[in-house]
């Protein structure tokens, strides 16, 4: 896999950084979008070269059409593409369904759905044999909230994540014979700070006596069924989307 580059968006931190950290251990080649936090993604970018891997950090606001070709552009000049992990997305502040705008719920929609569209788009066009790519994978990051729905929490963001599983289904079946595989993974409850973005830091913690198996769940953990989708072991999974929940 030396000259293998897998793309993670949002991976300066929560999932997206232990995916990118387990990634590069099994010597893939990292390319690491982030939107905001240009320190975070240099600090794990020098966590894998001190550990001799090879990693590369790129701004990258996957709301932004923009943003998501320039990321493409710095990944082909770092190796030959062989996977995106579709990680970045974001909350809103918690509300009812009718205490949503139409600006929020649009916002929503075009980081979490739309921006994975788009990368996806850009990764199929370098990965599929149909385009002369040498096939690849594609992971989603869904949610468990697209099956539960997140009532009186945010149904917009559960909604953007049963969309995100429909397009795992969709997008496997058109390119599963051009050499890409195509699956997705619903976290459970997992201890990052994604939920302090909905206003709710705690309620991982609080609601961890949800979860049959009783606790939240770690970001390495999403992390180790992230590169074993991404890896041989899984080459005949696609079009299907894990839980990653402690049963929930």
């Amino acid at each position: 896999m030396t000259n293998n580059v897998v793309v993670i968006t949002g991976g300066s931190r929560g999932i997206g950084r232990a995916a990118a950290l387990a990634a590069a251990k099994r010597g893939w080649r990292v390319v690491i979008g982030y939107a905001t936090n240009k320190k975070a993604a240099d600090e794990v970018v020098a966590t894998i070269e001190a550990s001799n891997g090879k990693a590369l950090a790129v701004k990258c606001d996957v709301g932004e059409e923009r943003d998501i070709l320039a990321l493409f552009k710095a990944a082909d000049g770092f190796g030959t593409l062989g996977a995106l992990v579709n990680n970045a997305g974001i909350v809103g502040q918690t509300a009812r369904v009718e205490d949503l705008t139409a600006d929020r719920i649009n916002h929503m929609l075009r980081v979490n759905v739309t921006g994975s569209f788009l990368c996806a788009r850009e990764a199929v066009k370098r990965m599929s044999t149909k385009h002369g790519g040498k096939g690849g994978v594609i992971v989603n990051i869904s949610s468990v909230a697209a099956t539960l729905g997140s009532a009186n929490t945010y149904v917009d963001y559960a909604a953007s994540k049963g969309a995100i599983d429909t397009f795992t289904t969709g997008l496997s079946n058109e390119v599963a014979a051009e050499g890409i595989r195509v699956v997705g993974i619903r976290p459970g409850l997992i201890d990052t700070d994604i939920h302090a973005s909905g206003g709710e830091p705690d309620r991982h913690h609080r609601l961890a006596k949800t979860v049959p198996m009783q606790r939240v769940g770690t970001a390495d953990e999403i992390a180790n069924a992230i590169v074993w989708l991404l890896s041989d072991e899984a080459s005949y999974v696609a079009g299907m989307t894990m839980n990653v929940s402690g049963g929930r």
